[in-house]
């Protein structure tokens, strides 16, 4: 019979078709009210957002700060920069212009401040980018150097006829050519069930793996759960599987050579993404030459039985 594990921290509370606690990518879901906040969450902030959305924000930023000290060399006069143009635009484009080489003390010195009040300002300016763009380094260094996994799971689970029983599998690799040295796995199975009272709650199992530990993967690992007695699983029928309200949470660790130490990845799998009587297609193959081709496209690739 299945034992039921504690809480892992997603609640027992549940609802009729409740959104996944953990999105695909590992990510929380979690939307959070009344949540403080400090400058210190800004480091770990710029560092987890995607890369498009750091230099955008870096470019937003750079255009802002340029447009506000451009208004201001117009607004204390723009002939303590260079000769006014007659227009606002045309003046607003220089002080734009120079406000760009002080911030980032490049200086062709076509322009430059005369008077007393754009030097203060300039000098202002000066510190700020300087400040700026040696924060901006230390968050590319810090994007850079921190230790991630790179694991491609399959977009689907299997359920399937294995040995005299059933299994649910799924597959993973690795997207960098690194070998991933003892890689473990461990996976929660959640479940939500409506009681006699009408009300839905989850229930949690530690699922029982094939092997839950290998020594080194340079190709694909298939991940086996054989439904057996002890499985959470057993007592449901095939069509019952696949319309369970339930997810997967998986936390896999290896060591990573890259980084030179152990990494982390979670990943989850919705019900919905339950194939049933079908296989993984092959994705490792020869050459004429006798190498191993690993084919990235065919991770989720599956046949029917």
């Amino acid at each position: 019979m299945a034992r039921k594990t504690r809480d892992p921290g997603f609640g027992y509370q549940s609802k009729q078709n409740a959104k996944d606690i953990i999105n695909d990518d590992g990510s929380s879901n979690v939307v959070h009210l009344n949540r403080k906040r400090s400058i210190n969450d800004l480091y770990a902030y710029f560092v987890d957002i995607s890369w498009w959305h750091f230099f955008l924000l870096i470019i937003f930023t750079y255009t802002l700060i340029n447009i506000i000290f451009g208004l201001i060399y117009v607004s204390i006069g723009i002939e303590q920069i260079t000769k006014p143009k007659g227009t606002f635009l045309e003046d607003f484009l220089n002080g734009f212009f120079f406000s760009a080489q002080t911030l980032t003390t490049v200086g062709y010195g076509g322009i430059a401040p005369k008077g007393i009040t754009a030097n203060f300002v300039a000098a202002f300016e000066a510190m700020i980018g300087l400040l700026s763009f040696s924060f901006i380094t230390g968050l590319l260094y810090g994007r850079f150097s921190k230790p991630k996994a790179k694991i491609k799971f399959s977009d689907n689970l299997i359920l399937r006829k294995f040995k005299k029983e059933r299994a649910i599998m799924f597959r993973l690799m690795n997207k960098r050519k690194t070998v991933m040295i003892e890689p473990e796995i461990k996976v929660t199975l959640s479940i939500s069930e409506k009681d006699k009272k009408g009300a839905y709650t989850r229930n949690f199992y530690t699922l029982k793996l094939e092997r839950e530990k290998i020594m080194y993967l340079p190709t694909i690992w298939t991940v086996v759960h054989e439904i057996d007695e002890k499985s959470p699983l057993y007592d449901y029928s095939d069509d019952k599987i696949e319309n369970l309200d339930a997810f997967l949470y998986i936390l896999i660790s290896y060591h990573e050579e890259s980084f030179a130490q152990k990494v982390y990845q979670i990943y989850s799998y919705d019900f919905d993404k339950l194939e049933t009587n079908v296989k993984y297609v092959p994705a490792a193959s020869f050459d004429e030459d006798g190498f191993t081709i690993l084919d990235h496209e065919s991770l989720s690739k599956v046949e029917t039985m």
